[in-house]
């Protein structure tokens, strides 16, 4: 795949963005393990990760489903589909399968499958509403669709407030509108599953307000600083608001009495039935 093919996503699939995914899937695996194991995915269960970035809950999943069970990820990006099968393959886990294809133009590998997990990728592809109907037709009835996806993006802040802070936000916004995606999808993702055949059986906020020293805060810090060249190379900001920013951010990180609300993160299980 050429590089101009790789930068399709408008966060890019870059060695940095690769690390900064790292990050984010250890912030929040405590919370998805707890997710996953709600909704029964356990020894045995045939799983499809939906856009499987550089495959953290792939190995996740794999080793929760153990030898009879399987993991079969999808993903557009050939720098993030190598990073999964360099995974699998160092860890020895033989019950992965990695599809590199597109979620809206492709087709989704056959099911049944018992459970699909797709974590921020409805936000991001231009008709969300035809994914959630493609993992329709390949969960069996009874088996169980799981996403996390953002319900309030702009919740997003620090105290005290910092104007370049939530001008990045901002930025971030416009740039995913941009490129056709749409932050906030979780608000209508209810409505789409009700349409292609699923009963939602929950749906939880996920929301925290954090210190500097609480691990969650590296998850939108770490984004902070590898969007930063993302939109400087997008030309959609200079250096010398990046370099205000990170003054800001850093400033941030020193007080004792900072504090960051992090975006609203929908978290939503649904059978299908």
């Amino acid at each position: 795949m050429n590089e101009s093919k790789e930068r399709d996503y408008v966060l890019g699939t870059h060695e940095a963005e690769l690390e900064r995914l790292g990050v984010q899937h250890r912030a929040w695996r405590p919370v998805v393990l707890d997710c996953w194991r709600k909704a029964g995915i356990t020894v045995g269960s045939k799983v499809l990760d939906v856009g499987a970035g550089p495959g953290y809950a792939t190995v996740d999943l794999s080793e929760i489903v153990g030898p009879t069970g399987k993991v079969v990820a999808v993903e557009r990006s050939t720098n993030f589909v190598s990073a999964i099968k360099n995974a699998a393959r160092s860890l020895s886990l033989s019950n992965i399968e990695v599809h590199e294809l597109d979620l809206i133009n492709d087709d989704l590998p056959a099911g049944p499958f018992d459970f699909s997990w797709c974590r921020w990728v409805l936000c991001f592809v231009s008709d969300p509403n035809l994914l959630v109907r493609k993992i329709a037709g390949v969960i069996r009835e009874g088996g169980c669709a799981i996403f996390h996806e953002y319900g309030h993006y702009t919740t997003w802040r620090f105290f005290p407030r910092s104007e370049n802070l939530e001008e990045f936000r901002n930025h971030v916004v416009a740039t995913w509108r941009d490129s056709g995606g749409e932050p906030d999808t979780g608000l209508l993702l209810p409505l789409w599953l009700a349409n292609n055949g699923f009963a939602v059986r929950s749906v939880v906020p996920r929301i925290f307000c954090v210190r500097p020293s609480d691990y969650m805060w590296q998850w939108p810090a770490q984004f902070i600083q590898v969007h930063l060249s993302r939109l400087k190379e997008l030309g959609k900001i200079d250096d010398a608001f990046a370099n205000k920013v990170r003054a800001d951010l850093k400033a941030a990180e020193n007080k004792e009495a900072s504090f960051m609300l992090t975006p609203l993160v929908l978290e939503v299980v649904a059978e299908k039935i």
